[in-house]
């Protein structure tokens, strides 16, 4: 079987992210393979989980039965599920969307203080992700995009520590409110400060080549390199040329080292492996385990690598 045919042979939300980006399926097929996420596989099990009062497992980040002492974080609430029916691609204006995050918004509450689910949290990686969701299903999130501009740091990105006193942000934290932001503008247009807030945030990344210090060029963590699937909050090198495969990028020369742990990755028969599975309780498995082929790894690699091979120069080097 070839790749895509192995693609295809998978879950309706592979199936139609499959035909949008790597064949030339008319839209309709595209959209009519989007439609069935809500009522079959992966997207109707998530949606059937949720609860009578709009949450997943009790909780915005943790079920109300969790006391720690777990390996890893429970990624079975709301949060998390929510992120992965936007993966999943799930139409926001369906019904069962729509019923789903009308629910979210009344009854959902962050541990943090109470606040309430679409008001946001206190750590910019939560709101980041916040953000990205709650743009991406109609939300009106712009007082949190307001708070994550204000809390930018002098380096570019963001950093969850920061209550803690960081003042240098993080891989992790920037990259989720890159996706926020990018979604936010997506949906919304965003605004100038929206737009130079997403390039700091981007260059910070790109300083460092995705992966490795500033100041001494080693890899900042060797989990970078490693492509999990689901990331939920997570630093990897293909989640961060995804995001700039989305943004519309130019082929940037500082993201070549990365562009080039995806391809050494690529196996014999032109597919990725799972590499890692950040641990905590899940809904279900999507993947298979650690060193098995990956369909998701798959997917998103090869979109990056077309996207690489079609982006025009970056206009400042002309380098190809």
């Amino acid at each position: 079987m070839g790749v895509i045919d192995w693609l295809l042979d998978s879950d309706p939300a592979i199936r139609w992210q499959v035909l949008r980006d790597l064949t030339d399926a008319p839209p309709e097929q595209v959209a009519a393979e989007r439609a069935r996420v809500e009522r079959e596989g992966w997207g109707a099990r998530l949606l059937a989980l949720e609860g009578a009062d709009g949450l997943w497992d009790g909780g915005a980040l943790f079920p109300p039965s969790y006391t720690g002492g777990e390996p890893g974080q429970p990624w079975t609430t709301t949060m998390h599920t929510l992120q992965t029916l936007q993966i999943f691609g799930l139409d926001p204006a369906s019904e069962t969307a729509r019923r789903a995050i009308a629910l979210v918004a009344e009854h959902g509450c962050w541990e943090n203080a109470g606040q309430r689910y679409f008001d946001g949290e206190v750590e910019p990686c939560i709101n980041g992700r916040t953000i990205e969701t709650g743009a991406y299903f109609g939300v009106d999130v712009a007082p949190i995009v307001q708070r994550i501009l204000d809390e930018r740091l002098a380096d570019g990105g963001w950093n969850c520590e920061v209550e803690y006193g960081s003042v240098r942000s993080s891989f992790d934290t920037t990259i989720n409110v890159l996706d926020g932001l990018l979604e936010f503008e997506r949906v919304t247009g965003g605004s100038a400060a929206v737009r130079e807030a997403r390039r700091s945030g981007e260059e910070y990344l790109l300083e460092r080549g995705l992966f490795r210090r500033k100041s001494t060029g080693e890899v900042v963590v060797s989990a970078y390199l490693d492509f999990a699937f689901p990331y939920y909050w997570r630093y990897d090198v293909l989640r961060a040329l995804d995001y700039f495969r989305r943004s519309g990028a130019d082929r940037e020369p500082r993201m070549a080292k990365a562009v080039e742990v995806v391809r050494s990755k690529r196996q014999l028969d032109g597919r990725w492996l799972l590499d890692r599975i950040h641990p905590g309780r899940v809904h279900f498995a999507l993947e298979g385990g650690v060193g098995q082929l990956s369909r998701w790894n798959t997917l998103r690699a090869l979109r990056v690598l077309d996207w690489w091979e079609a982006a025009p120069p970056h206009p400042r080097t002309g380098r190809h």
